[in-house]
């Protein structure tokens, strides 16, 4: 079945996390290379090599080739380890829940936290696939223990519109001792699980969504903003947790936790998914056998195991 398929791949996609980009090159470069560019956004630096487009496949596939030959664990606080300066130095980047970025700067040992002077940081940051980028600041938030005048942790904020979302980001300008770094990571997972696949053709999947039948009826359309799921829910991460707690609102065809974000009305009330080919899965149950569709308040983790 198409959804098994799916789901054991988006499976696979929970296990990564960040995945690091690239670092940037030493303060003996000329000053116009060590001062922003003009749009920092759109280039990244790699030690060995000149300025390249940030999605050009050249850096892509280094960015692969360097993970696969020099992995690192994820940092302790369940970010990602990113090498800077050909692992002359570290940072964990770690995105939570509230939107906070923040930015944990380690030394040559990752194990060893490394003070930097405070100093303002820029990072630009786009949805992935999507090519405009916003300028967010991030700010010198010193932890316990870090000298007069140094910090060992920048923090930013995310705009609501990017949070929950797979996200590129650049810092064009890191100084460490007295050295300017560029940084730059991605949240994509190494199988880009942030494009979420298209489980039906654009001309079925517009038949699906944009025709009514059954109990999906034309103000269903519209209170979904007249668009298909894929295009809905671009961007948006699917992370299938097979262990919902009571409580807890499931999916209506994979019985993993449900996420609010996929959320579809149908027969004018809102069911939520776990990803977007379940969503296909349902509207099309709604349409071809309306009799078996069943109130969303039947989604819910009981809490009695039934044998």
């Amino acid at each position: 079945m198409r959804f098994k398929e799916y789901l054991l791949t988006g499976v696979m996609f929970s296990a990564g996390a960040l995945i690091a980009v690239v670092a940037g090159c030493s303060a003996q470069s000329s000053p116009s290379e060590t001062n922003a560019p003009t749009d920092p956004e759109t280039t990244v630096r790699s030690p060995d090599a000149g300025v390249t487009p940030v999605n050009s496949p050249e850096t892509k596939s280094e960015a692969v080739v360097e993970a696969e030959e020099h992995p690192h664990k994820p940092g302790s606080h369940g970010g990602i380890i990113i090498p800077i300066g050909s692992d002359s130095y570290h940072a964990e980047a770690v995105i939570e829940t509230n939107g906070s970025l923040r930015l944990l700067m380690l030394g040559k040992d990752e194990t060893r936290i490394q003070e930097v002077d405070v100093q303002p940081v820029k990072a630009y940051v786009k949805v992935v696939g999507d090519p405009s980028t916003t300028p967010i600041d991030l700010v010198a938030v010193p932890q316990d223990g870090d000298s007069a005048d140094k910090t060992s942790q920048f923090v930013g904020e995310l705009p609501e519109a990017f949070r929950g979302k797979q996200l590129d980001v650049t810092i064009p300008n890191l100084r460490i001792a007295g050295e300017r770094f560029r940084v730059g990571f991605t949240t994509v997972t190494e199988d880009h699980s942030s494009e979420m696949p298209g489980s039906l053709p654009v001309d079925d999947e517009r038949q699906l969504y944009l025709t009514a039948g059954g109990k999906y009826s034309e103000a269903d359309i519209k209170a979904n903003g007249s668009v298909t799921a894929s295009q809905k829910f671009k961007g948006i991460k699917s992370m299938h947790d097979a262990k919902p707690k009571p409580g807890d609102r499931i999916c209506p065809i994979s019985m993993t936790k449900a996420n609010p974000d996929f959320t579809w009305i149908i027969d004018g009330k809102p069911y939520q998914f776990c990803c977007p080919p379940c969503v296909d899965e349902f509207v099309k149950m709604a349409k071809e056998r309306p009799e078996e569709l069943q109130d969303p308040d039947t989604f819910i983790k009981s809490d009695v195991t039934k044998p």
